[in-house]
């Protein structure tokens, strides 16, 4: 099999087995099995629904890693990018192409994505055994990894641009696969309306670019910015930027469009250890690495990416501080560790930028899918609730040892996975900072490495908190909820691997990226941990001081049923958090340490800072206003001419209806008397009167 055809059928194979999953699995199938499902032929069995969603993904999981290893490195290692295209529609002008590029940055990315679907597809079948929309979600699944791996490897803007669209529909059916629940349908409905908003100048960038450069291949936009020879620069480079960028903040979360994804939680914990790990949220990080030279072309454009990424890092760092469920704690470290990544492309770096999002694919996975096992243990996603039980890390040891060390790596302390690719972005924001990186503004060197040092300050500080109140609560001991399937656990150690010596690779990936140097600086390392240590410091001496409170001040209630499965479990968690702890987000605990550090700016960090309040009066109160005003004048004012311009005939029709009453001496005397009428108007007129 040639390097060609295995890069092809990487996209295609969960492609395919999203087709099968959607089309061939008869209707009885995709409920509860019943007596007609299993009589139905084999290949149509409830049982194959599994195999179907596994073995497509774990064989394009092993095709992305042959391709990778014959690539070698890619440019970096010596071995040209990959590429081949075939022409798929000539416009007359800019023509589209079906063509991948695969280069270094695409090599490694592919693996990541196909690896942690396959993760997510094993642990799903445990975790979703008994749910009976199992068929359509793995189908979704497969269909969401196809559409990010052709996002990886395409050269074409129009062809990535398919799959950036596929992983949005993706997103809405599966965050709102627990459709029951109104947070569920919320959460779909505006994960699909923000990331479409960004979309809409996304689409426009491109058409932009295209218009400048002549083409959509993104192979010949890169030679065509960055060449000593052919090099030509763009007529319109902070504008196109700046379109671009607006996608690429809706698609990964950045400030202000980040708001959907802790919403977005209201998913299945699969959906967002796939969501936050490796597709959708990487994929404008991703395109952004892609066409990095198209951003550096504007030094307005990198201040406008080192301020969004400035804002977005620190912001998300305190709102995680103040959350109470779980998931939604490791979703606003998401958007601050998406963060990270764009302050390395603000300073130029798509190597230190890429090297974070393999690293926090790893431990963000693991770290989401461990989650999924402590809300079905605890019965509950709430950190407050945990605080009041003990013995949750006795009763799920695996989860217990494998999120502690993710922990770690999200911490960034050395030796953990996170250490090293977080510190490759401190590096390289230094090195801006102090001028040795040119076409960079010193400025945003700056923006970018304060950001990023406050951040690692309060990274630690969640972190810690986390794991205080999930696995160090005191009370009553954790119900028996039971043990969970094996598939889940292997996929916890699994990923355990790359979380904990992935960073080590940092001295042979520059061969596989731009050749840039990835080794840890002294002053960034130093720093950087020690704020890392003396945050997760502050925050223990915190709980120390308020944990005694817990003991004193009962909070919550256990919602899941103990004999529950884990997916049942976390949908009843969600559905009841609100009315359990007064709020989706946080919790009225006393207790919280994060509550003592944070003071009065808890109850705004707990809220996202009110982002989602200003946008319901700017844009949701003046929409629904004036649809209530078009409402009126459609009523009141357009079906009033309506319904006049169709009375008046009516209102005719009925006065000669009434005349034509079939008596003929009537129509004698009605006769008689207008001929008459006629005679003496004559004899008027005649007379000159």
């Amino acid at each position: 099999m040639t390097t060609t055809t295995a890069a092809v059928l990487v996209p295609l194979l969960p492609f395919l087995g999203a087709v099968a999953g959607l089309l061939l699995v008869p209707p009885a199938a995709r409920h509860r099995p019943s007596k007609e499902a299993l009589r139905a032929p084999f290949f149509f069995a409830p049982g194959f629904v599994r195999p179907l969603a596994v073995l497509p993904t774990l064989a394009a999981a092993g095709l992305a890693v042959l391709v990778a290893v014959r690539q070698g490195g890619g440019a970096g290692g010596g071995t040209p990018p990959l590429t081949a295209a075939t022409r798929l529609a000539d416009t007359g002008s800019v023509p589209v192409d079906l063509a991948l590029q695969i280069d270094g940055f695409a090599a490694l990315v592919a693996v990541l994505v196909a690896v942690v679907a396959c993760c997510v597809q094993i642990y799903s079948t445990g975790y979703l055994r008994d749910d009976p929309r199992y068929p359509s979600y793995a189908a979704l699944v497969s269909l969401f990894t196809a559409a990010m791996l052709l996002v990886v490897y395409s050269d074409d803007l129009i062809v990535l641009l398919v799959g950036w669209e596929i992983m949005g529909i993706c997103s809405y059916f599966l965050v709102g696969h627990y459709w029951e629940t109104a947070a569920a349908r919320s959460a779909s409905l505006k994960a699909f309306l923000v990331t479409k908003l960004g979309d809409v100048p996304f689409l426009i960038g491109i058409f932009a670019l295209a218009g400048d450069t002549g083409t959509f291949r993104i192979s010949e936009i890169h030679t065509r910015l960055t060449s000593d020879t052919a090099g030509v620069p763009l007529d319109h480079p902070t504008l196109i930027a700046l379109l671009l960028l607006a996608g690429v903040a809706g698609k990964s979360a950045q400030f202000p469009l980040h708001t959907w994804l802790p919403d977005a939680m209201a998913g299945p914990t699969p959906v967002s250890a796939l969501i936050h790990a490796a597709t959708m949220v990487a994929a404008g990080v991703y395109v952004v690495a892609r066409l990095l030279p198209v951003f550096a072309s504007s030094a307005a454009a990198l201040a406008v990416l080192a301020a969004m990424a400035a804002v977005t890092m620190v912001g998300s760092a305190l709102a995680a501080l103040a959350q109470d469920d779980i998931k939604r704690v490791l979703a606003y470290s998401t958007v601050g560790q998406l963060g990270y990544m764009t302050g390395a492309l603000a300073v130029d770096d798509r190597g230190a930028a890429v090297f974070h999002l393999i690293t926090h694919g790893a431990f963000k996975a693991l770290l989401f899918l461990g989650a999924g096992v402590v809300i079905h243990a605890a019965g509950s996603n709430s950190l407050a609730a945990m605080s009041r039980m003990s013995g949750l890390a006795r009763r799920i040891p695996d989860a217990f040892w494998t999120m502690t060390v993710a922990l770690l790596a999200l911490a960034a302390i050395p030796p953990f996975a996170g250490f090293f690719s977080k510190e490759a972005v401190l590096g390289a924001a230094e090195h801006a900072a102090t001028g040795h990186t040119s076409g960079v503004p010193a400025g945003v060197g700056w923006t970018v490495l304060l950001a990023g040092l406050l951040t690692a300050l309060l990274t630690a500080g969640y972190a810690a908190r986390l794991w205080l109140l999930a696995f160090r609560g005191a009370g009553e001991p954790v119900p028996d909820h039971g043990k969970q399937p094996v598939a889940m656990n292997v996929v916890l150690w699994v990923l355990f691997l790359p979380t904990a010596a992935l960073g080590l690779a940092y001295g042979t990936l520059p061969d596989w990226f731009d050749g840039e140097s990835l080794t840890p600086t002294l002053t960034t390392s130093v720093l950087g941990t020690g704020l890392a240590l003396g945050g997760a410091l502050v925050m223990y001496g915190a709980w120390r001081h308020s944990s005694a409170r817990a003991r004193r001040v009962p909070l919550g209630a256990v919602a899941a049923h103990p004999e529950a499965a884990d997916a049942v479990s976390e949908a009843e968690a969600i559905a009841t958090h609100e009315a359990a702890y007064g709020s989706i987000a946080g919790a009225s605990d006393p207790a919280d340490p994060g509550r003592l550090l944070l003071g009065p700016l808890h109850r705004h960090a707990a809220v996202g800072f009110h982002l989602d309040a200003v946008y319901s009066a700017l844009f949701v109160r003046p929409v629904r206003a004036a649809a209530r005003l078009v409402r009126f004048l459609d009523r009141e004012v357009v079906e009033t001419y309506v319904r006049g311009a169709g009375g008046a005939p009516r209102l005719l029709g009925a006065a000669v209806r009434r005349a034509q009453t079939g008596n003929v001496q009537t129509y004698l005397g009605a006769l008689l008397a207008g001929s008459l009428v006629l005679a003496v108007a004559a004899v008027l007129v005649a007379a000159g009167a």
